[in-house]
């Protein structure tokens, strides 16, 4: 139950919220997002990854006392002190977002989550990889995916009715990665509005490393068995959304990619007023967890999955934190409404350049190592810019600082980073 002082603390922030949301540069950073996603670039932009960071918001400094205002109150400050302090592209819209709370059933197999507890717990976590043998293939069933309107909808009046007259409440999408770790009733990690392929990701969870490797040698009608399985679940899961009306546009502030915007004219705006298919959103693509097979594994046992799951959707993101460039001409032959694609400090930079030209977004993240921890190491943070520089600087670029778990109490270099960066592009 949410007292009067919780109430006030939320309507403050809302308040704070709109007027970020009013200013005439956000205005202006959606069209530079736009420019970029459209394959017209008038400059690079820059956005850096604050919702993982353990300390950017301290659970000291929050003031709500109900676990739901609590959650909304964080991701709140976590936005508005980005928008103060950083000097990134970062967009603040004039409406707060809500996902849908969804029901998920397991897969027939349970697949436990194990992870460290305390301050770490978000960053390292262990399976159980249930199927252990081909023949437990057999064990998966088809899962049950539900929607709890009644909740969400409860939750959405609350947020309308505490802030609604100052900051309107969207609802739409939801956040795939809630249901993936243990983030609270109603936490989340920051994705809403992201539809994840997750094909490979979830494979590994099913079988573990170890047979990820042997498997595509040993056991390939596995593999494949496995990855029509989740192309089927992802199409189920996707194609539930669309018939029960739970899609929203996620051509704004919402993840089109690895905290990649959404804004692109190829696709309706989130406020053209009409209901959203999945051929109106984005898509992500990607396979960190087959990075290590070689390019005609991945065509095999790979590529043709992600490819069918593409076509549902408008445009499409590929990659996260994978090597791409020995891979990507396939890719791009393979997903005809390909937009943007991930490139890694894993990537060739110079090759990947050459492969994207201007035809295609250079979605750049750089190397989260470099600046995490007690002392970030400055000259290799200057380094892998002007590498990015010399490969990029004529490509759709947009530099996604992403990854980042700790700041060790200094926030301030976050923004000496994006200082950094700016002079070095010139902006």
């Amino acid at each position: 139950m949410s007292t009067q002082a919780d109430r006030q603390s939320i309507r403050d922030l809302a308040a704070q919220w709109r007027d970020w949301a009013a200013r005439p540069v956000m205005k202006e950073r959606k069209r530079l997002w736009r420019a970029v996603h459209d394959v017209k670039a008038e400059r690079p932009v820059i956005l850096f990854e604050t919702a993982w960071i353990d300390d950017y918001v301290a659970d000291s400094e929050l003031r709500c006392q109900d676990p739901f205002l609590r959650t909304v109150e964080k991701n709140m400050r976590i936005t508005l002190r980005q928008a103060e302090e950083l000097g990134d592209d970062l967009v603040v819209e004039p409406y707060y977002r809500l996902g849908w709370r969804m029901l998920f059933s397991d897969y027939g197999v349970p697949v436990k989550i194990g992870g460290l507890t305390g301050a770490d717990k978000s960053i390292a976590y262990s399976f159980s990889f249930p199927i252990a043998t081909p023949a437990d293939i057999a064990r998966l069933r088809r899962r049950i995916v539900a929607v709890d309107r009644e909740k969400t909808l409860r939750l959405h009046a609350t947020l309308q009715d505490i802030m609604g007259d100052i900051l309107p409440v969207k609802l739409g999408n939801y956040d795939p990665f809630a249901y993936e770790f243990d983030v609270g009733e109603f936490g989340d990690l920051g994705f809403n509005g992201n539809f994840f392929f997750g094909l490979t990701w979830q494979l590994y969870r099913f079988i573990g490393n170890a047979r990820l490797l042997y498997w595509v040698c040993d056991e390939p009608q596995a593999i494949h068995k496995l990855m029509a399985y989740m192309l089927e679940d992802r199409l189920a899961t996707f194609e539930f959304f669309e018939k029960h009306g739970l899609l929203d546009f996620n051509t704004d502030s919402q993840m089109a990619g690895p905290r990649s915007y959404g804004y692109v004219s190829d696709l309706p705006a989130a406020d053209c007023g009409r209901a959203a298919t999945l051929k109106d959103l984005w898509g992500w693509a990607e396979s960190q967890e087959f990075e290590m097979i070689s390019p005609a594994m991945y065509r095999e046992f790979v590529l043709p999955y992600l490819a069918r799951l593409s076509e549902r959707f408008g445009l499409v993101y590929y990659g996260c934190c994978e090597r791409v460039d020995n891979r990507l001409e396939a890719i791009i032959e393979a997903i005809p409404n390909l937009r943007s694609v991930s490139v890694s400090g894993w990537s060739d930079l110079k090759k990947c350049a050459e492969i994207l030209g201007k035809r295609y977004v250079y979605s750049r993240k750089p190397t989260p190592a470099y600046i995490s921890g007690s002392s970030p190491d400055w000259d290799a943070l200057k380094k892998d810019m002007k590498a990015t520089r010399a490969a990029a600087r004529n490509c759709n670029l947009e530099i996604l600082f992403r990854d980042v778990y700790t700041t060790a109490g200094d926030r301030k270099r976050l923004r000496r980073w994006v200082d950094m960066t700016k002079a070095l592009f010139e902006m």
